[in-house]
């Protein structure tokens, strides 16, 4: 789009899914305006779409109420170097990902200095902390939700809201593998003939800690039960985390080399060839639906938080996958209901009950069906061009 000067966007990301969220955005946004600057807070794929970071995301990687302390003083550097930055580059608009925590109190602060603001991937406040409803009344512009349902929730609040679809659809590591499953198997020194558990602890430290040692419960457990079938596990190592301290935790919980793995770069590729998964509540159950892998959800926190979030919850099912099944789709095992023993019980049953299993696959199939036709990254990118140019139109509304 012609413009005298470069229009200049606040982005922020701040956790792992906010930063793919972030990339496929920018290069939306850099394809429809040309020359724009875009700057804010992500990770290396933000960064790689061409985003000027002033923050890490990792600065605001924290989980739950009471395990925030000790990264405080950090999150609050970050928080206000960003609005230091926002006064000599005045962003035309903030466009906010995720991350409620800490894009909430942001909206607050740019919003006194009256820079309008757009909410992407909008905060589930809905399934927990209801009360910040009103708080994104007055902070938010515009909210561009990925599930449907949500927009009525927003519409309803009186908060401005366009439904755009789901950003993981257009992914290609959805869409297609990056190896074939002889060559994920050899790559990774795993047997192709015997049953492949994956378990994924979650992308921040703070659930790794909580989480990990009741996968790696899970897994000896399995081992127990039957040493002849139950033989190789996989942890898909997140970007946010760091390998060889994962698998220094693996090794030193499993009292047993090399049974469980940890795989860098192979995510997606391991949910695809896996058998089943165990995999922390979040955005990577709906991944782990999308690639076809039946699963069993789980999740743990600080028994302090824990306690806390009872009060605050207020939705049938943790997971999203659930969420949008209305139903049970896949078993969930929270807090105190999180043990190796339970977890053992339900992978098993997966692989004796080939109804429950094919049952959760075409759960799976109608989940998918709900996040839309695709292309939410470029609706959302449009979305923002038509607030900042109102005049402008998306082609294939010109024609």
């Amino acid at each position: 789009m012609p413009d005298e000067s470069p229009t200049r966007i606040l982005m922020v990301a701040g956790e792992r899914s906010g930063d793919l969220h972030g990339a496929e955005l920018a290069r939306e946004l850099k394809a429809i305006l040309g020359e724009v600057d875009i700057w804010g807070c992500g990770g290396g794929t933000m960064r790689q779409g061409g985003v000027d970071l002033v923050a890490d995301l990792r600065d605001f990687a924290m989980v739950g109420i009471t395990e925030v302390i000790g990264g405080l003083p950090r999150a609050r550097r970050a928080f206000n170097h960003l609005l230091e930055e926002a006064g000599p580059r005045r962003p035309a608009v903030a466009v906010l990902i995720d991350a409620p925590s800490l894009n909430l109190r942001l909206a607050r602060r740019l919003k006194w200095q009256g820079i309008p603001v757009v909410y992407y991937v909008s905060p589930q406040i809905w399934a927990w902390k209801k009360w910040r409803m009103r708080h994104l009344q007055k902070r938010v512009d515009k909210m561009l939700c990925i599930f449907d349902f949500e927009e009525e929730i927003y519409r309803r609040a009186g908060i401005p809201v366009e439904y755009v679809g789901h950003p993981m659809l257009d992914r290609p590591e959805i869409a297609a593998p990056s190896v074939s499953r002889d060559e994920f198997f050899a790559r990774a020194g795993l047997d192709p003939t015997l049953p492949l558990i994956a378990l994924l602890p979650g992308s921040r430290e703070g659930e790794v800690r909580y989480i990990l040692p009741g996968l790696i419960d899970a897994a000896r457990e399995l081992r127990r039960r039957r040493p002849d079938r139950w033989r190789q596990f996989v942890v898909p190592v997140a970007p946010t985390l760091d390998a060889a301290t994962l698998e220094k935790q693996i090794d030193h919980g499993s009292h047993e080399r090399g049974v469980i793995k940890a795989l860098t770069n192979a995510t997606h590729d391991t949910l695809r060839y896996a058998d089943a998964a165990v995999v922390a509540s979040g955005t990577a159950t709906l991944e782990t639906a999308m690639l076809g892998c039946p699963m069993v959800v789980v999740y743990r926190l600080a028994p302090s938080t824990a306690f806390l979030a009872r009060f605050m919850v207020d939705v049938p099912h943790y997971s999203i996958v659930n969420l949008l099944a209305g139903k049970a789709a896949v078993p969930e095992l929270i807090q105190n209901g999180f043990t190796g023993g339970r977890v053992a019980d339900e992978i098993e049953r997966l692989f004796e009950n080939s109804e429950v299993r094919a049952e959760m696959l075409a759960d799976f199939r109608r989940v998918r069906a709900r996040l839309g036709p695709g292309g939410a990254a470029r609706r959302a990118a449009e979305a923002i061009v038509t607030m900042l140019h109102p005049q402008w139109r998306p082609l294939a509304a010109a024609l």
